[in-house]
């Protein structure tokens, strides 16, 4: 049988794969192929940021139907329904994965299911059939990283946690980062007792001082049980749940236990390294500005290379990829002034330096307003909000903008555009406020703060 030759072949199905694919063939005519093992869609769309926030919008009504009765709304006979929320999860994911497969077929992509293995920079085998291509684009995402502790083939990661067919009565989450914290938040709305086991000192690590001080704060007052400076040993099975040794003579009872200690590279088995490609030592791929490996021919993008390990920077790198080799035009993704999100309960919305790493570079000034949100005066609800200015004495140039609130993501992602443009405290000062709102903080805050440093 003929060899199959393509212009590029992608090895990954998920945002930044199918992006930088359709663009290839669709608006350069390039004979492109795509191989997915998994499903269509990749890590965001099938097992992260899309069922995780239908999670997270479920679970907030725990609390809205809560907060509707401070504003003359008598709420009774509610009920929650677990499998009925995952059904409609997995209805809406089954819907965004047939318009991935469409959207493929349209820009004339050949789908090719199975595990892409690289022969050599010109040769990639799927299924035992050999395609010959110009160039090669690894985007294989990332995938749940466990510890090598006994017991851990018991546990189960954010992928098992979007399918469990009930909720448990306990829960115990390892780790602090996002994912952990998102997915406490989403199980202890909905009923779950959820403790979380943190290595370290404090959760959020890498994220400003003032967010996660905050956030720790308000997830201890919604009930969740944190655990610092605390590390799992090992994990039993028993008669009625799981039993966690703790570090180093405590132990604790549960009936399911979450790792989210960080994700890897999904780059084992793709033959990567015999074909010439540098790996780095936690097996994530090295490359250079225009996200060219090692081989002149071969590409990598997303969590693949552990950069900026977001869905939005994956397309935009997918897209820089087909420019510098389709367009004529070498493209960079500009990393500078990314915003992100965690979309735990209150959310949180980042852009720019955190307090730490502006103040390593420059000399700033804080600007903090807590308060409690309009919405919670009626409510009753305990819980406050923070929003964070960190500016440039010398230039006055706004270089961090951090929030904990209601409607962070939103909120953050407006004034994203502002940051990108190198926006001034005095621009800030200048604008005039939507009246009663939380953004307007932001263009109302004066008085300089003593950080919570």
């Amino acid at each position: 049988m003929a060899e199959k030759h393509y212009d590029l072949i992608v090895i990954g199905a998920g945002s930044g794969g199918v992006r930088a694919s359709r663009f290839a063939a669709a608006r350069h005519c390039k004979k492109v192929a795509v191989i997915e093992s998994n499903r269509v869609g990749g890590t965001c769309v099938m097992r992260g940021c899309v069922p995780k926030k239908l999670l997270v919008y479920g679970a907030h009504y725990a609390e809205a139907f809560e907060d509707a009765l401070g504003y003359g709304w008598g709420i009774s006979g509610l009920s929650f329904n677990w499998s009925t929320l995952i059904g409609a999860k997995e209805k809406e994911l089954n819907r965004l994965e047939e318009i991935y497969h469409n959207i493929l077929r349209d820009s004339g992509v050949d789908e090719i299911s199975g595990k892409g293995l690289i022969i050599d920079k010109h040769t990639v085998e799927v299924g035992g059939e050999k395609l010959t291509t110009e160039n090669i684009l690894v985007a294989t995402g990332g995938w749940p990283f466990l510890p090598d502790i006994p017991g851990i083939e018991n546990v189960i990661t954010s992928n098992e946690a979007l399918d469990l067919t009930e909720l448990p009565r306990r829960m115990v989450i390892v780790g602090g980062g996002y994912i952990a914290i998102e997915f406490a938040g989403v199980f202890q709305h909905l009923g779950v007792e959820v403790e979380m086991i943190v290595r370290s000192d404090t959760i959020l690590r890498g994220f400003d001082v003032s967010i996660r001080t905050m956030l720790h704060d308000e997830l201890i007052k919604k009930g969740i049980r944190i655990r610092l400076d605390s590390s799992v040993t090992s994990i039993k099975q028993g008669s009625d749940g799981f039993s966690l040794q703790l570090d180093p003579t405590e132990s604790l009872e549960t009936d399911i236990v979450m790792y989210a200690t960080g994700r890897r590279a999904n780059t084992r088995g793709l033959g990567l390294e015999e074909a010439g490609v540098i790996l780095k030592g936690n097996g994530a791929i090295e490359v250079n500005a225009f996200s060219q490996t090692a081989i002149e021919n071969i590409y990598a993008i997303g969590d693949a290379t552990d950069r900026i390990n977001l869905t939005p920077v994956a397309l935009a790198e997918g897209m820089a990829v087909v420019e510098t080799i389709y367009g004529d035009k070498p493209t960079a993704v500009d990393y500078a002034n990314i915003p992100s999100a965690v979309f735990s309960h209150p959310p949180v919305g980042t852009i720019g330096l955190s307090e730490h790493e502006a103040r390593e570079k420059y000399d700033v000034d804080i600007y903090i307003s807590k308060f409690k949100p309009l919405i919670h005066t009626l409510s009753g609800r305990d819980e406050r909000a923070m929003m964070k200015l960190i500016v440039d004495k010398k230039t006055d140039r706004v270089l961090g903008l951090h929030m904990v609130g209601m409607d962070a993501p939103e909120i953050v992602q407006g004034f994203a555009v502002a940051l990108k443009c190198g926006a001034t405290k005095a621009h800030f000062d200048s604008t005039i406020g939507v009246h009663p709102s939380a953004a307007e903080e932001f263009v109302t805050m004066r008085q300089k703060e003593v950080s919570d440093r």
